[in-house]
């Protein structure tokens, strides 16, 4: 009878198969998960803090950032909120792009999102596949249920605080009632196929503050943090 002589052969090709998926595992330049993580210096945050458009201004959104990171293995970066301020009477305008060093910029898993400041506000790679939140998951998009696309930045395309006398920060991030904030698109989708629709940072003014008006216009209350180089 020759099954016992198969039943061997058959155990023997499935050591030697695993043998070599271990070994190629171990590959060097095969990065792991966690190699992928430590090496990961741009997320979409994947959730809101919890009051809306009030994330404790600008500190508060960078140590939300940086808690974010370090639930995900890389906490031994400085994490900043790509957010811009407006100017008040008493402070100055701040401008999202100044706040994030000079790049370049990883995702979770290691795809390139930006080299330069340059190329992030001329050219970048953010899309629905690349812009995943801490833990390396797609963030909900257009089409989806909820759709979380709206992601808070105060920003113009550019970059940098718009100059104008309406609220487009909730109050400098400090505001989850009054006043509005401007979005961009992480998935660059939107109601036409315009600049405005596909921009990543500065598509359009949110219906207000708090995650009941974020929601109207299909935003979830997040946010780009970005890994700055020390």
């Amino acid at each position: 009878m020759r099954t016992p002589y198969l039943v061997g052969l058959g155990i023997g090709l499935i050591v030697i198969i695993s043998i070599w998926y271990l070994a190629a595992s171990r590959q060097p330049g095969l990065p792991s998960q966690s190699q992928n993580q430590a090496e990961m210096t741009f997320f979409v945050t994947s959730r809101n803090p919890g009051r809306g458009g009030d994330l404790g201004g600008l500190a508060g959104a960078d140590a939300y950032c940086q808690t974010l990171a370090s639930s995900a293995g890389a906490g031994d970066k400085t994490w900043h909120a790509y957010l811009s301020t407006q100017a008040t009477s008493n402070t100055s305008a701040t401008n999202a792009r100044d706040r994030i060093g000079n790049g370049p910029w990883n995702n979770f898993n290691g795809e390139l999102i930006a080299s330069s400041l340059e190329q992030l506000h001329n050219g970048n790679f953010i899309t629905k596949q690349t812009a995943l939140d801490e833990r390396g998951v797609v963030v909900n998009g257009r089409g989806d249920t909820p759709n979380w696309h709206d992601i808070l930045t105060g920003s113009g395309p550019d970059g940098r605080a718009i100059a104008t006398s309406t609220d487009v920060t909730c109050d400098n991030w400090t505001e989850d009632r009054r006043g509005g904030a401007m979005v961009g698109h992480h998935d660059r989708q939107g109601t036409s196929d315009t600049d405005a629709a596909r921009s990543w940072n500065s598509s359009h003014l949110s219906r207000g503050c708090s995650l009941e008006e974020l929601a109207t216009t299909g935003s979830g209350g997040l946010f780009y943090c970005f890994a700055v180089a020390e």
